[in-house]
């Protein structure tokens, strides 16, 4: 095989490939001998078939087999010994070929760019850890104590009021008769919250322990015996208890009631779940201060291939006068997104970081955690949409880069009230925000500017360029 390199225009490249006759035709006989004995021909034994009568009836057939295979094996070596990674899939112009002639053809490439990762070593970024001051933790402890029901029975002179647990057995009838469901035994309510039958809380305000109530109230629509929807049932409620409820007391019998080992505990653990919430956001912040930094940094050329792509995602659902409009605006955006993430994916390749079958499984697991009792449907999500799944590793993907990139990093770290937290996050979100309103006046204005718009236009909306880089767009890289 020769190779060589013609028409250098920067990240473009021509790779003219050369292979001789003599080695097409070894690569021919090779895979007439693999075929031969499975070919059964009349006259012939199996195995005996002259390379001559395989060659007359199947030449075309194996001669397509072994230049698919030739142009994979060569193409891929090719861009190996001279160093090339493609930034997406290569072109292929086949010049000579056919049996018994030479192989020569051309493999047009767009390179990726040489990144330089080292100014990620010590990158500058705020690290923040939140002191939570014992007047927090207190208040967070006296929430859940306020949260926690603590009902106790009273005396059997006392009126239910709005607030009681009110525990009764009833019988109910429609127009004198009994029906399916009509009958229950040590009901409880809490009174106010009507949460039993619209107005049937309200009857039982006064009664007290062992008074039996006659309660009036209308079958809702959704009742199981359908021809009783509407109707107004009569319940004869006899009331077996009346508790009123009144404040937990603080104590270490309340903390292991919580799964603390004592109160000093509990207190521990409740500083520590506040102090983690403001981390999460602000960890984010300093993830964010590091993208920000990376699309500063200074890339030669961009592969246009890529921009192209790029840009097709951020005018999706535009007109093609919107997106003409708006091109130049989308170029840049796609060259920030793009030139990030390949700074970041050639950070995680030298630094082989890789992606587990296991972080994958729980990244969904969390997000079942997060979606309590739609677990089947996001299951049934991943498992019908390869692509949502190569786009959670991505995530991760990029999520485990950020993390190592923080570690190398030079971080300037301060400690910081609960008070300053909420208002560093606070300056971010509006920051944040008025970004998104400017994105989406930008959008207004271009509609306002064009003539038309079409129902497709008006239920989609523009994808937005993240300061998050689409990783996975550049992290495999096709060698074909």
């Amino acid at each position: 095989m020769k190779v060589t390199v013609e028409n250098k225009k920067g990240l473009n490249k021509d790779l003219k490939i050369f292979i001789d006759k003599e080695t097409m035709n070894s690569y021919m006989d090779e895979k007439y001998e693999e075929i031969k004995g499975s070919i059964n021909l009349k006259g012939f034994r199996p195995g005996k078939v002259p390379k001559e009568i395989l060659k007359r009836q199947f030449g075309k057939a194996v001669f397509g087999e072994v230049l698919d295979k030739v142009l994979k094996e060569t193409s891929t070596k090719a861009l190996e010994e001279n160093k090339i990674k493609p930034a997406g899939q290569p072109k292929l112009d086949l010049k000579t070929y056919g049996e018994d002639k030479d192989l020569e053809y051309v493999l047009s490439v767009t390179e990726l760019p040489k990144v330089d990762i080292k100014s990620l070593e010590n990158i500058k970024f705020d690290e923040y850890s939140v002191k939570i001051d014992e007047s927090e933790t207190d208040k967070r402890i006296k929430e859940i104590a306020k949260n926690q029901p603590n009902f106790k029975e009273v005396s059997a002179d006392t009126k239910a009021r709005k607030g009681d647990l009110v525990s009764l057995d009833y019988k109910a009838t429609v127009d004198g008769k009994e029906f399916k469901g009509s009958e229950g035994k040590n009901t409880q309510l809490t009174l106010g919250k009507d949460l039993f039958l619209k107005g049937f809380d309200d009857q039982l305000i006064g009664v007290k322990k062992d008074d039996e109530k006659i309660v009036e109230a209308t079958l809702p629509e959704n009742f199981p015996e359908k021809d009783l929807v509407n109707k107004k049932a009569k319940f004869n409620c006899k009331i077996l208890s009346v508790k009123q409820s009144e404040d937990v007391k603080i104590d270490d019998g309340f903390a292991k009631n919580l799964g603390a080992k004592d109160l000093k505990d509990l207190k521990t653990l409740i500083s520590k779940q506040i102090n983690d919430e403001y981390k999460n956001s602000l960890d984010q912040l300093a993830k964010n201060q590091i993208l920000e930094k990376i699309e500063k940094i200074k890339l030669e050329e961009v592969p246009e291939n890529l921009v192209e792509e790029e840009v097709k995602v951020l005018s999706q659902g535009m007109s093609e006068e919107e997106a003409k409009k708006n091109k130049k605006n989308f170029e840049e955006k796609a060259k920030t997104r793009i030139k990030t993430g390949l700074i970041l994916n050639e950070f995680g390749e030298k630094n082989q970081i890789k992606v587990s079958e296991q972080e994958i499984q729980a990244e969904v697991q969390k997000q079942l955690r997060m979606m309590p009792g739609q677990e089947k449907m996001v299951m049934d999500f991943y498992q019908k949409n390869p692509s949502a799944l190569a786009s959670l590793r991505g995530t991760v993907y990029e999520e485990k880069i950020l993390n190592l990139i923080k570690e190398k990093g030079n971080a300037n770290k301060r400690e910081i009230s609960k008070d300053e937290a909420e208002k560093i996050l606070k300056d971010a979100h509006k920051h944040q925000h008025d970004q998104d309103h400017s994105h989406v006046e930008e959008k207004k204005e271009t509609k306002k500017k064009s003539p038309t718009t079409s129902a497709k236009e008006k239920k989609s909306t523009t994808k937005k360029a993240k300061a998050k880089p689409a990783v996975k767009k550049t992290k495999k890289v096709s060698k074909k």
